[in-house]
């Protein structure tokens, strides 16, 4: 490959390995009380739906033998 021969415009962050800022972020912003709290009812508000879907549906995904009756067709009886 071949080189440029003009000057290119801040190539030496293209050479450094790594760049190194002398400007530092500003520091985070704490989360305050209510924030915190949101985060936990949402959370809850989430674990608790999905407990109670499947609570509430337990009972339809359960195969009840006894109640139901085999029951054959004309065409199984070899007709």
């Amino acid at each position: 490959m071949f080189r440029r021969r003009e000057p290119v415009p801040f190539a030496f962050l293209a050479e450094a390995e790594r760049f190194r800022s002398n400007v530092t972020p500003p520091p985070r912003e704490r989360a305050t009380v209510g924030q915190i709290a949101g985060r936990w009812l949402m959370g809850l508000t989430i674990v608790s739906a999905l407990v109670g879907s499947l609570v509430i549906g337990w009972p339809a995904l359960e195969v009840d033998h006894s109640s139901t009756p085999t029951q054959q067709s004309q065409a199984s009886d070899g007709r």
